[in-house]
């Protein structure tokens, strides 16, 4: 290279053009660009030399590249290239110029340099300055991608577009590519570790913070996401809706039920009055309960359980979606059921007034309290009464005339938590309450423990045990529900706790999980030797599998589960239980939290329940008017079952952040 030569090299991203001035050392050049700025290259810096002509000023590098810009258009190269594909010809710059522009002066060789090295689509090069022309097939390829890239980048700008002007106030509609773009920023707040590529694009331009709480407030601004969006329900598999394909098949289930396999052989009990009792809100009705009195005049208990599997076959569509779903989710703001609504609140409840299939526990108890006769049969039966448990404890106050059934059922219930007591049984009571939000408000009540709460309890339990003796008297493969017997704190440790929550804390501290398994086995703290939930079979799929096994066997046909596969069923309901669980409980205490946000400075009375980490002075309160239970940091030694008064110092709902404070309670003559 000679002084004065004009060479092209990159600086930051973009081409230059400079003049050799003088070398430096043995390879080095010294080149001056247009800007006067000087730069050291090595000839390997250096992307193209115009020939057969040298410059002396910078200024003459604005007029070569005044020559060159008319000329750099890149639809002429397709020109070229139709010309030269059939043939394949290789081309260089100064052949290219011949082509384009019936000439080769250094601006035109250069300005077809540039074509070809910018060239993605008709020309790839092939060694130093020769390009050769792609094949028609690989050009059409490459024409494609670059449209859908032009697209997606239009696309990409009309989305960024959008979201100013709904961040501005002026609503927009979203489109369906909109919806994906935001389901990238749905990903990001629901697993911040793994960050969609798109994601910094996005927010940059949308001069947000690449942070989960920054990416939270942007989907909540743009009206996407509630301030309130349930993300532990997000975060799970938990499917909220059901398909199009499964509402259909619903719908046809609601038109045309499928033959019913126990028609013959139900029992015609439309002559017992029958009582459902649940919480006012509940709208799937999968119990009901009769007393009815024997011509030796024994009194016979019936409990009455929904029977949804005489719509399901084992193994179809529906069955498969709810052991999918394994069962009802209820949460603070509504519940995700097992089954579409129409069905579980329709032909599958227990619905009063109307002829309705169950599958019935006839027993009769001995004096004791156990269960000395029962019977299990599909029924037909209509539920006399729909009541709260409200309803029934009143009824129980007032004994009402001609509704005596019910206090009979009330003292068989009585006498079976007596029996299961004499066998074992552990009652842990702890205060309970629900969290419900109706709109903007949000309500904490507690369960009240009444009679009517303890009757029903009772009778489920009981036809439970009856269930699991069926199952085992005939060797039937159930879910059968187990428990270890555990290891309860000594009697003289337990004396020195006050009776009630924090004693029962103590108590419930020592109880192993209950275990499920194909063979029966004993349930410690039922105090019963075998026991299955049958139950709840529009809520629970387990209870569903019992009624599939039972319903079977009492046809005297094959079962629809052998044991290995029934174990394979319930290894695989065990994650989806747990993760609902999860959803629940999580969600709860979301709620929960919002609440006590919303209380302000409100003092709370509640009960010292035990340390959790001793060291760090990390304690278990209960806050008793709202029976629920949360942790706290004490800066003194706090007895067990001490009451204390304590206010919320700092709560963020949504980063599941709680501190309170101890408030110390005045002596009663201290206004004195």
């Amino acid at each position: 290279m000679e002084k004065g030569t004009l060479v092209e090299f990159w600086h930051n991203g973009e081409r230059r053009l400079a003049i050799a001035d003088r070398p430096e050392g043995k390879k080095h050049w010294i080149a001056i660009d247009a800007r006067t700025q000087s730069h050291t290259l090595h000839p390997r810096d250096i992307t193209y030399e115009v020939a057969g002509v040298t410059y002396k000023q910078p200024a003459e590098i604005d007029r070569f590249s005044a020559q060159v810009a008319p000329n750099i258009d890149p639809d002429s190269l397709e020109v070229a290239w139709e010309m030269l594909v059939e043939d394949g010809e290789t081309v260089d710059p100064p052949t290219l110029a011949d082509l384009l522009y019936s000439d080769r002066t250094p601006a035109l060789c250069y300005a077809a340099y540039v074509l070809l090295s910018e060239d993605k689509i008709y020309f790839k090069n092939k060694k130093e300055d020769k390009y050769e022309p792609r094949s028609r097939a690989q050009v059409t390829e490459l024409k494609h991608q670059a449209t859908v890239k032009d697209r997606k980048e239009i696309e990409q700008q009309g989305f960024i577009d959008r979201v100013r002007q709904q961040l501005a106030g002026t609503p927009v509609e979203w489109e369906d590519t909109d919806k994906q773009r935001l389901e990238v920023l749905e990903k990001y707040v629901l697993n911040p570790d793994l960050p969609p590529s798109k994601l910094g694009e996005y927010l940059t331009a949308l001069n947000r913070q690449q942070t989960q709480p920054a990416v939270f407030s942007l989907l909540v601004e743009l009206g996407w996401w509630s301030i309130h969006e349930n993300i532990h329900l997000r975060r799970s598999q938990t499917p909220v809706h059901f398909s199009p394909k499964m509402q259909t098949v619903a719908h046809e289930l609601l038109t045309n039920p499928p033959v019913d396999l126990d028609a013959t052989r139900r029992r015609d009990l439309t002559h017992l009055k029958v009582y459902t009792i649940d919480d006012e809100s509940t709208q799937e009705i999968d119990d009901g309960l009769s007393l009815e009195l024997l011509p030796d005049g024994r009194q016979k208990l019936w409990i009455h359980i929904a029977d949804p599997t005489r719509l399901l076959s084992p193994e179809d569509e529906f069955d498969l979606e709810a052991r999918k779903r394994s069962v009802t989710i209820y949460l603070p703001t509504g519940m995700i059921p097992m089954f579409p609504p129409d069905l579980a609140t329709g032909p599958m409840s227990l619905r009063q007034g109307k002829k309705c299939c169950a599958l019935s526990f006839g027993i009769i108890l001995d004096e004791s309290g156990a269960a000395s006769e029962y019977e299990i049969t599909t029924s037909t039966i209509e539920p006399t009464y729909r009541l709260t448990y409200e309803d029934v404890e009143e009824m129980l106050q007032l004994r009402i005339p001609g509704e005596l059934e019910i206090e009979s059922i009330a003292k068989a219930a009585k006498l079976r938590n007596q029996w299961r007591t004499s066998q074992g049984s552990i009652n842990i009571n702890m205060p309970e309450s629900t969290v419900k939000v109706s709109g903007d408000e949000v309500s904490i009540d507690l369960i009240e423990d009444n009679r009517a709460r303890r009757l029903v309890a009772e009778m489920m339990i009981l036809a439970g045990e009856v269930a699991a003796k069926y199952g085992q008297d005939n060797a039937l493969p159930l879910p059968y529900r187990g428990q270890p017997q555990p290891e309860l704190p000594p009697e003289e440790e337990l004396i020195l706790i006050p009776v009630g929550p924090a004693r029962s804390c103590a108590v419930r501290r020592c109880m192993p999980r209950s275990e499920m398994a194909t063979t029966p086995s004993r349930h410690a703290s039922l105090g019963l030797n075998t026991y299955s939930q049958v139950t709840s079979p529009i809520r629970r799929y387990t209870d569903l599998l019992a009624h599939f096994q039972i319903k079977a066997h009492l046809r005297g046909d094959e079962l629809p589960f052998t044991t290995e596969r029934l174990q394979e069923i319930m290894m695989g309901l065990g994650t989806n239980i747990y993760e609902a669980t999860m959803v629940e409980r999580q969600t709860n205490r979301y709620w929960t939290l919002e609440y006590l946000n919303r209380s302000g400075d409100r003092e709370w009375d509640a009960l010292f329940l035990r340390w959790l980490r001793e060291d760090e002075s990390l304690a278990l309160i209960l806050i008793e008017e709202l029976g629920i239970e949360l942790a706290m940091k004490f800066n003194r030694w706090v007895a067990l079952g001490e009451p204390i008064q304590v206010q919320v110092a700092l709560v963020d709902p949504r980063q599941d952040i709680i501190h309170l404070r101890e408030i110390a309670i005045q002596p009663a003559n201290s206004a004195a």
